[in-house]
């Protein structure tokens, strides 16, 4: 595992691809507390299984409860990267209804509010452009399973390797990246960054 920091309260972690998030066999909270001998490391936040990059977890349950009511006040800020396909606006915001289908296990745009339709937002910043892709930053401003992946491909720039919302056989992992967190030490309330840049293979090297 590649643990960034930690100290009695909290974890910072990159999250390997392919693994879930979530507290079940061969799920992150698992493979840190057999790197680090504890029994007690909390999910407070999620990446997509094929999505990897910077998670932060929890070491008791009062910190686990201080990160979630940051996560849900919004006094937690998580910025992405993400290479796509086609050409994107120097900068923009992206405001859609979402439905999810939990039978194809996919997020869908709708334009009719219903029962578990919900409002989903982001803003993005185009850092650069090669080959016909877009490499962009990402500051969600809600939470929604699969957000990215569907508002990007809704508008025709799915991202580069992902297989659910992308008809293009990119082949390679999929380039979504958690790169940075920002919150508040859940003990002591002192400013907390971390950035990771992403891996050095393709599409991400034609940016480098």
């Amino acid at each position: 595992m590649d643990i960034l920091y930690t100290d009695k309260d909290m974890i910072v972690c990159i999250k390997p691809a392919g693994v879930l998030s979530t507290d079940e066999p061969g799920g992150l909270p698992e493979l840190l507390r057999a790197e680090l001998g504890t029994g007690d490391v909390r999910t407070v936040h999620r990446l997509d299984r094929v999505v990897s990059g910077l998670m932060v977890l929890a070491r008791n349950a009062a910190s686990a409860s201080a990160l979630s009511r940051q996560i849900r006040e919004g006094g937690f800020d998580k910025d992405y990267l993400a290479v796509v396909h086609g050409e994107t606006a120097e900068q923009g915001e992206m405001v859609d209804l979402l439905a999810r289908d939990k039978a194809e296990r996919k997020t869908y745009v709708t334009h009719t509010p219903g029962k578990g339709v919900q409002e989903a937002i982001l803003r993005y910043e185009t850092l650069g452009r090669a080959e016909g892709l877009s490499l962009v930053k990402i500051r969600l401003i809600t939470g929604r399973t699969h957000q990215i992946r569907c508002q990007f491909s809704s508008r025709g720039l799915p991202l580069v390797g992902d297989r659910k919302y992308s008809l293009i056989e990119d082949g390679c992992p999929i380039a979504l990246w958690s790169h940075m967190l920002s919150f508040a030490h859940p003990a002591d309330g002192r400013p907390q960054i971390f950035t990771a840049p992403p891996p050095e293979y393709y599409p991400w090297d034609r940016f480098s």
